[in-house]
């Protein structure tokens, strides 16, 4: 499977702020809309992307006052992407050996998606759950 198929099923819809967002303001939305990252966008540039670790580290580092500090004092600048045709298990290697859980997925300079750690592992075990019924359905006709 792809992730542009992943996309698909969930949805092309990120959500986003702007590198002057207070941090408290992007640690409420995270809350929100239950999501544990956004990316920070300036018009359709991606800037960053800001995580709850991003900022747990923050307020680890800094103490509360940081959440007055625009969200850019804090935010991933490096941000890792992929494409729309990468396979799953090509994310889920780079996933797991950046140690991140949010992925943009970038088509033609544009940001068309973004995919969690999350979404992986719901395809994953529908996947999973898909070969077991194939199996218990061979089993059954042989």
């Amino acid at each position: 499977m792809t992730v542009r198929a992943i996309l698909d099923i969930k949805g092309h819809k990120v959500e986003s702020v702007e590198p002057e967002t207070t941090l408290a303001d992007a640690a409420k939305l995270l809350a929100d809309r239950k999501i544990g990252a956004v990316l920070v966008m300036s018009g359709a540039r991606m800037e960053g992307i800001l995580s709850e670790r991003d900022i747990v580290r923050a307020l680890g580092e800094r103490g509360a006052a940081v959440l007055a500090e625009p969200l850019s004092s804090v935010m991933t600048r490096r941000v890792v992407n992929c494409k729309p045709q990468d396979t799953v298990a090509s994310i889920m290697e780079m996933m797991t050996n950046g140690k991140f859980r949010h992925l943009p997925v970038i088509e033609g300079g544009v940001v068309v998606g973004l995919i969690s750690i999350g979404d992986v592992v719901k395809w994953r075990v529908q996947e999973y759950e898909n070969e077991q019924e194939a199996l218990r359905q061979y089993i059954k006709t042989a």
